[in-house]
């Protein structure tokens, strides 16, 4: 493929090392795409006189869905640094192909999380605007990120990669888990 980028496997480092990395990015990334575009937003939204939801379970179901897709995103991370050997950022890529835990059931569950995540906040503001952001989110990461990323990961994992892209979707869990 012309132009093909690659991601940049991590260094050889300990598991600790890989939990330590992976925890600052997400703390970054929930801190830029889950907090300060969010409120960006929501403010911008209140500014120009948009209505929002003020009604509590909408708040209690953000709340909700924020603990489980965040639990899912940690989990993610966590086995990705731990049996992968790296992170989930292409410039220090997992060293091992991960097919384990919600990988087994989702392609890259990490996406799920934080998009699920983007609406939780969402809802919890009140904000259609936020869960309209968020909702976006998909679309750019389906048509963007995704053929960057499998290619990558068929470049450097080659037939079992593809054996697992043919048998887990991407958006759509399996009701059984993914077995080699």
């Amino acid at each position: 493929m012309m132009g093909y980028i690659h991601g940049r496997e991590a260094v050889p480092a300990s598991a600790r090392h890989n939990l330590l990395k992976t925890w600052v990015q997400t703390v970054v990334f929930w801190g830029v795409f889950l907090f300060l575009l969010p409120w960006g937003i929501w403010e911008l939204e209140t500014a120009l006189g948009f209505a929002a939801w003020r009604f509590g379970p909408y708040s209690v179901c953000g709340a909700i869905l924020f603990a489980l897709g965040g639990s899912l995103g940690l989990t993610s991370g966590a086995i990705m640094a731990v049996k992968g050997r790296g992170t989930p950022l292409p410039a220090d890529c997992a060293r091992e192909l991960v097919l384990v835990g919600p990988y087994r059931y989702i392609r890259n569950p990490m996406a799920v999380a934080g998009l699920s995540q983007g609406v939780a906040v969402g809802l919890f503001l009140g904000s259609p605007a936020v869960v309209l952001y968020a909702l976006a989110g998909g679309p750019l990461w389906h048509f963007l990120v995704r053929p960057w990323e499998e290619t990558d990961l068929e470049r450097r994992f080659g037939e079992p990669y593809r054996a697992y892209r043919a048998a887990v979707k991407c958006w759509i869990p399996r009701v059984r888990g993914y077995t080699p």
